[in-house]
């Protein structure tokens, strides 16, 4: 009498998070629009150096946003008028490509359907695509902070920070207002990353996510400054990014910081839940 063998089914070993996570920023980080985007963003902060030193030199005030006239010897603050100045078109046009390629850019190729049928897992895959594009806007977001202090360093050679109060903050106090600059408008981009990825998970197209998240800024910002809809403005993304002025102001005002950072975490969270439901039924 003979025993039949019975095939066990093999167990299906999962890719490593961590390699995975490698892979994934390598491909983000590497991408050649990523980097044109980067070095468009570090002209910013060198274009207000140079526009702050023309201005000293020539002795006449620098017009525009409060954030801008204090600029005249006061480089500590060009770091929170270059993220100012690329908040409302470049740096969301930069996230929103990534969020575009990292789903619908992948379909495209056709690369997308090889990651659904690996043993990767919907959620996980959403997750290591949300941090390759929240590492772009951290980057992003570092270039306009560090180029801006050194470029004011170099424009004004002075270290010390001089708030729309008219108080003088020492270096590490300025170092710190950026910090917390730099922390919310890594918030509210990540935001703007988290709904153009939910909207690449939709489409084919990344073309279509770049001009349906960019369209949607445009609108969101066009209800924000009409008085009759003020009942609808705190639901859009875009209330309150004018806020940043408020880290130049001694004591700083954060009442309206903390409330767009919530409102811009609750988009994050949004967006992601809408990403993994789609991807849960998405094939190709």
């Amino acid at each position: 009498m003979t025993t039949a063998s019975v095939a066990l089914p093999e167990k299906v070993t999962r890719a490593p998070l961590g390699r995975l996570l490698r892979a994934e920023l390598r491909w983000v980080l590497r991408r050649p629009r990523t980097l044109v985007g980067f070095g468009l963003l570090a002209l910013v902060p060198v274009g207000l150096g140079l526009m702050m030193s023309l201005a000293d030199f020539g002795g006449g005030p620098i017009g525009g946003p409060p954030v801008l006239a204090s600029l005249l010897g006061n480089g500590m603050v060009l770091p929170l008028a270059a993220m100012t100045m690329a908040m409302p078109l470049l740096m969301p046009m930069l996230v929103s490509m990534a969020a575009a390629d990292a789903i619908a850019g992948e379909s495209a190729h056709g690369t997308l359907r090889g990651l659904l049928i690996a043993p990767v897992g919907r959620t996980r895959l959403v997750m290591v695509k949300a941090v390759g594009v929240a590492t772009v806007t951290a980057v992003a977001v570092l270039v306009l902070a560090v180029l801006g202090i050194t470029s004011g360093l170099v424009f004004t050679g002075t270290t010390e920070f001089t708030s729309l109060s008219g108080t003088t903050l020492s270096f590490a106090d300025g170092i710190g207002r950026v910090g917390v600059a730099a922390l919310w408008v890594w918030l509210q981009m990540a935001a703007v990353a988290a709904v153009a990825l939910a909207l690449s998970s939709f489409t084919d197209h990344p073309l279509v996510v770049l001009a349906a998240t960019m369209g949607s800024l445009i609108v969101f910002t066009l209800l924000g400054t009409l008085p009759d809809l003020s009942w609808l403005q705190p639901a859009l993304i875009t209330t309150g990014w004018t806020s940043a002025i408020d880290v130049v102001r001694d004591p700083m005002v954060t009442a309206t910081l903390t409330e767009s950072g919530v409102r811009a975490l609750c988009y994050i969270a949004i967006g992601l839940s809408i990403t993994v439901a789609r991807m849960a039924t998405k094939d190709t």
